[in-house]
C-alpha cells in the first residue's frame, strides 16, 4: 500500500490522488460498467458517408465539435496546474469540455488558485466549476459557489457528491443530512446553470427526481465500474482499520449503464452526462444510444496528460474516430440520430 503524504490537509489529499491513480489499480474488482452487455444492431446498409457524420453537440448554449468532456480530476498542487493546463490546451484544440476538480484547495488557500486558471490557454470551452456539495454543510454558501466559477471563469457550477468516498476517509465531511435544500437554495440563486455530479457510485433514480426538482440544470450520473474512490482510500488510509473499511466497498455502486437509464426516466428532459468508467468511442456511442448527451471520461485523460499533449490530442483523435465509426455502422448521422439507435440488452 502507497505511502501517503504526512498531513492530511486538502492539498496533500489532491497530491496523494493524482499519484495513487497513477501509481495503483484503483479500478472496481468485480464491478462493471454494464455497458458491455449492451450491443448495437449493425447496419450493413447505413446509407451515409463517414465524411456525412456530425458528431457536434450542445450544452448549456456552447457548440461542442464531439459530445465528450474531460471529466473532472484534480487542482490545488503544482502537478495538478500541469496537468489542467495540458488538458485545458487539448480541450480547446479538439472543442470538447472540460471540468475542473474540487476548488476547495484553492478557497482555503490563494496560492493555489493558479491550478485552475486555464481560460488563458482555453479561452472558448465549455468549462465546468467544482465544489463538493457537502461543503454546503460546512459553512460553503453561494459566495463560495460563486468564488469558485469566478476563479476559474467557468460556464457552469458542478456541485459533486462523494458520500462514500468521504466517510471512508479518516478526515471526510460525514454530514450530508438536509444538503437537499441547500442545492436548491444554490440552483436559485447562482445564475449559471449547477450540474450535480457523483464522482463514481452513481445516482438512483430518486436521488435525480429530487435534484431535477431541486433545479439542476444537468446531471452527470458517473456510475460505477471504473475508477473507485475508496480504492483510492484505502492507498491513502493510515490505520490497517481505515484500510480494511474501505477496501471492503470496493464493488459498491450502480453501475454506469443502469445509472444512465435511471437518470433518463426520472428526468426524461434534463441534460445529462454519462461517466464512470467509459474507455472508448464506443463506450460513449452507447452512452449517448441509453440515454446521455454527453460522456465524461476523467484516468485515461489522466494517464495520457501525465505522458504529454501529444498523448492527450491522439486519445481524442481515437477516441473521436471510434464514435464517428460506430454512428456509421449504426446509420447515425448526427448525435440526435445516434439518440435513436437500436441497441440491445445481451445478458
Amino acid at each position: 500500500m502507497s505511502k501517503v503524504t504526512d498531513e492530511p490537509t486538502t492539498e496533500s489529499r489532491k497530491l496523494d490522488h493524482i499519484r495513487i491513480n497513477l501509481e495503483n489499480n484503483v479500478q472496481f474488482p468485480r464491478v462493471t460498467t454494464g455497458l458491455e452487455r449492451y450491443r448495437f444492431t449493425h447496419q450493413a446498409l447505413p446509407e451515409l458517408s463517414l465524411t456525412e457524420i456530425d458528431t457536434s453537440a450542445t450544452l448549456f448554449g456552447k457548440r461542442l465539435a464531439v459530445p465528450i468532456v474531460i471529466s473532472s480530476m484534480t487542482g490545488g498542487t503544482e502537478i495538478a496546474e500541469k496537468i489542467n493546463r495540458t488538458l485545458a490546451c487539448c480541450a480547446q484544440r479538439h472543442k470538447i469540455a472540460m471540468g475542473l476538480g474540487s476548488q476547495r484547495a484553492a478557497l482555503e488557500d490563494e496560492s493555489l488558485v493558479s491550478s485552475y486558471r486555464i481560460r488563458d490557454v482555453a479561452p472558448d470551452i465549455l468549462l465546468f466549476a467544482n465544489i463538493g456539495a457537502v461543503q454546503l454543510n460546512y459553512g460553503y454558501g453561494l459566495a463560495e459557489c460563486q468564488q469558485a466559477i469566478d476563479m476559474a471563469r467557468a460556464d457552469a457550477l458542478i456541485l459533486h457528491f462523494n458520500v462514500l468516498q468521504e466517510a471512508v476517509q479518516p478526515e471526510g465531511d460525514i454530514d450530508f443530512a438536509g444538503l437537499l435544500r441547500k442545492v436548491e437554495a444554490i440552483c436559485r440563486r447562482l445564475a449559471l446553470p449547477v450540474i450535480a455530479k457523483e464522482v463514481g457510485w452513481g445516482f438512483s433514480e430518486s436521488n435525480v427526481r429530487d435534484l431535477a426538482k431541486a433545479g439542476v440544470a444537468a446531471i452527470d450520473v458517473a456510475g460505477a465500474g471504473g475508477t473507485s474512490w475508496s480504492e483510492v482510500e484505502f492507498h491513502r488510509a493510515p490505520t490497517a482499520f481505515h484500510a480494511r473499511v474501505a477496501r471492503s466497498f470496493a464493488d459498491w455502486g450502480i453501475p454506469t449503464a443502469d445509472a444512465i437509464q435511471h437518470a433518463r426516466r426520472a428526468a426524461p428532459d434534463l441534460p445529462m452526462i454519462a461517466s464512470g468508467g467509459l474507455r472508448d468511442g464506443i463506450d460513449v456511442a452507447k452512452s449517448i444510444a441509453l440515454g446521455a448527451d454527453l460522456a465524461g471520461l476523467a484516468s485515461p485523460f489522466l494517464q495520457a496528460a501525465n505522458a504529454s499533449a501529444a498523448a492527450v490530442d491522439e486519445l481524442i483523435q481515437e477516441l473521436t474516430a471510434e464514435l464517428r465509426i460506430a454512428m456509421l455502422c449504426t446509420a447515425s448521422r448526427d448525435i440526435a440520430s445516434l439518440k435513436r439507435a437500436e441497441i440491445q440488452l445481451i445478458s
